[in-house]
């Protein structure tokens, strides 16, 4: 069953790499193109995120040579990847081709310069989160101890989302972050989140923050990484599992995805590894779900919430 994965961090290990890595097969990546393939994704979203300890006049232009790995080497160098640039691409993948989509990680890198924000829609940005799990001029982490909101430029950059049909993710905010999204995103999505009623991490969302994600009509794309499925930091499939099943309990089976996190995590659920194992995943949903509610969590959820417009 063909998956789209809603958030990777394989952009970063490009960038770091300094040329030296090539998508098509680097075993370093998680989410090489022959791992995608064997593991039938879909549609690959692949996140920019800027590292903290990179100097704030330096941050945009880290950016933009991320974006640039995406062009060159993710695209450029791969026939088979397909660049996701308007909502209406994601109907016009063919057989043997992957879908490609820019997402952003945090608003650190524009400052508070929203044009920054415009060229970034221009060059594919189709998901925008906040912040990461700090604090920043848009709103504060769910790291931040102060657990503030946003503040008005964060404000100004929901609207601005909104006007361009850009998704806007929650799944680094602070709870106060969270509800003040809830209240002004026409598109809310969390990218790569679990429920906090299972794992008590400040990274996963409340039964209540779930529904209300759910009756906004977004989507919430479990994450892969054992500290945000089970406390103890060790977990299997069924252990993620259970996390969608408490996910369906509160009205979500049709608000549900898949937000793997691969290559910026380094501890891994057993028998999902990287991308080339994610049918090990679908395999045991099967066990559990309807076929119908399965491809949903797979793609279909996402697809039946995107705007529609553009």
């Amino acid at each position: 069953m063909e998956v789209i994965d809603f958030h990777c961090d394989a952009l970063l290990k490009l960038w770091e790499g300094k040329g030296s890595l090539r998508f098509a097969d680097a075993p370093v990546l998680d989410t090489n193109i022959n791992r995608l393939k064997k593991g039938r994704v879909k549609v690959q979203c692949f996140a920019i995120f800027i590292e903290p300890e990179i100097k704030q006049e330096q941050k945009f232009q880290v950016v933009l040579e991320q974006v640039d790995y995406f062009y060159q080497e993710v695209l450029g160098r791969n026939p088979e990847m397909k660049h996701i640039k308007k909502w209406t691409d994601f109907y016009k993948l063919k057989d043997g081709e992957i879908g490609a989509m820019l997402t952003l990680e945090g608003v650190d890198a524009i400052g508070n310069d929203l044009s920054k924000l415009r060229i970034l829609y221009q060059l594919g940005i189709k998901s925008v989160g906040l912040t990461w799990n700090t604090a920043n001029l848009a709103a504060d982490g769910a790291g931040e101890p102060r657990g503030g909101g946003l503040t008005l430029f964060g404000k100004e950059i929901v609207h601005l989302n909104n006007q361009h049909q850009v998704l806007t993710d929650v799944s680094h905010l602070s709870e106060k972050a969270f509800w003040d999204v809830m209240e002004l995103s026409r598109y809310p999505i969390a990218s790569h989140s679990n429920s906090k009623a299972l794992c008590n991490h400040p990274r996963n969302l409340t039964d209540e923050q779930a529904t209300e994600m759910f009756s906004k009509g977004g989507t919430v794309h479990v994450v892969y990484h054992p500290p945000f499925i089970k406390e103890s930091g060790i977990a299997t499939i069924p252990d993620l599992i259970t996390h969608i099943d408490h996910f369906c309990s509160l009205g979500g089976v049709k608000h549900i995805g898949l937000g793997s996190d691969f290559d910026g995590i380094s501890s891994f659920v057993k028998d999902l590894e990287d991308a080339s194992k994610t049918q090990n995943l679908i395999n045991e949903l099967l066990k559990h779900f309807k076929e119908e509610e399965v491809r949903g969590f797979a793609y279909q959820n996402f697809l039946d919430h995107l705007p529609r417009k553009a």
